[in-house]
């Protein structure tokens, strides 16, 4: 009888699932910044790191925190208009480039220039994005796209005339390497290569705007609303999902087969060709190329919440006390190991945790396993 009760004591402890470690992914430590600690307003457009400044385009002001405070620049200091939308750094000059709704602002120590359609070549004055590629600034108006070379002080218009372009709603501006991309709202993505200096269009292969009938056949979506251009690798944020472009295949992301936690894609940022940060209307998502990470206040309770999704979609909740300001993301850059986001209600800084708690929660989630195991031991004895 004895050898038995043995038996079912080893059989039971061998019979316990086997938890899996979640993958190792960032961890961070937020801290939120609203208007009572100085941010110009707590709708938060875009923010772009600038060595230890950090600036901030929001809804009522363009915000530069620097040494723990907020200096604002509003249309009373220059600025053409006071919701900021899109900011870039040259870093040869160390100018910041802001497109407003009201026009571009080249922001210059001491100065603040205004670039508009009645006194330049801009497209238009709702400038959704703005990007630096040498001596070059490319915007993404709501009538089409502009170049200004800012050593000759000339001007390139780029529409429907010259491009490929069907629609004129230019959203986003992506330059880098040898190649400037343009997400055209309702009209897919535009590559200009900086050499040949030609145009070549994608767009949603099968044409159906509510639903992707084929995956991986091509760009997910017409809709786009940003693209990264990363180590010849191309990223794409969409309304209804995104993809990722290698030059020759194309690889796509929805909520239903991905770590995506929504198919309502604001921005991406590629880290590298396998590595980018998605900015949802439902969290931060980072993916590492196989797994998937997801950063937000929890959707029901609004509590800290950290999800982590392995490759065979298994999601594990990892134990956090802060995250972003709020679930709707609509920008990130980084500062070294850290994050900075913008959201519709604050913006966040994400500080790396260096010991990466993933592991800690892994460690003693096997412990309390193995003192079950110890406790059927027990009972069966």
């Amino acid at each position: 009888m004895r050898r038995t009760i043995l038996y079912l004591t080893a059989a039971a402890v061998l019979a316990l699932p086997a938890v899996a470690a979640p993958p190792n992914m960032p961890m961070f430590r937020w801290e939120n910044f609203t208007i009572a600690d100085g941010l110009p307003n707590n709708h938060v457009f875009c923010v772009l790191v600038d060595g230890n400044r950090v600036w901030a385009g929001t809804d009522n002001g363009l915000g530069v925190y620097e040494n723990g405070k907020w200096k604002i620049y509003r249309p009373a200091d220059g600025m053409a208009h006071q919701a900021v939308l899109s900011l870039a750094l040259d870093k040869n000059t160390g100018d910041v480039w802001a497109g407003t709704m009201g026009g571009l602002n080249r922001i210059s120590p001491g100065r603040i220039d205004t670039f508009t359609q009645l006194n330049s070549g801009l497209s238009n004055d709702i400038v959704y994005g703005v990007g630096i590629y040498g001596d070059y600034v490319w915007t993404a108006t709501a009538a089409g796209a502009s170049r200004y070379n800012t050593r000759t002080g000339q001007w390139a218009l780029f529409n429907e005339r010259n491009t490929p372009m069907f629609e004129i709603w230019v959203y986003a501006v992506s330059p880098a390497e040898d190649k400037v991309y343009y997400a055209v709202w309702g009209g897919g993505v535009l590559e200009y290569d900086v050499k040949t200096e030609r145009w070549k269009d994608y767009n949603d292969p099968d044409g159906e705007t509510e639903l992707v009938l084929f995956k991986d056949q091509g760009l997910i979506h017409e809709i786009t609303t940003s693209v990264s251009y990363v180590n010849k690798i191309l990223w794409v944020s969409t309304y209804f999902g995104a993809s990722r472009y290698d030059g020759r295949n194309w690889h796509n992301f929805l909520n239903k087969d991905s770590g995506l936690p929504s198919n309502f894609t604001s921005q991406v940022k590629g880290v590298d060709g396998d590595r980018a940060w998605f900015s949802t209307d439902k969290g931060l998502a980072y993916y590492d190329g196989t797994n998937w990470a997801v950063y937000r206040p929890a959707m029901d309770t609004h509590r800290p919440e950290m999800l982590v999704r392995d490759a065979d979609g298994n999601i594990t909740p990892i134990a956090v006390t802060t995250a972003p300001a709020h679930n709707y993301i609509l920008g990130v850059d980084f500062q070294g190991d850290d994050i900075w986001v913008a959201t519709a209600e604050g913006l966040s800084h994400g500080i790396r945790v260096k010991d990466n708690s993933t592991t800690k929660v892994t460690k003693a989630h096997e412990g309390r396993q193995g003192k079950s195991a110890m406790r059927v031991a027990k009972t069966l004895r």
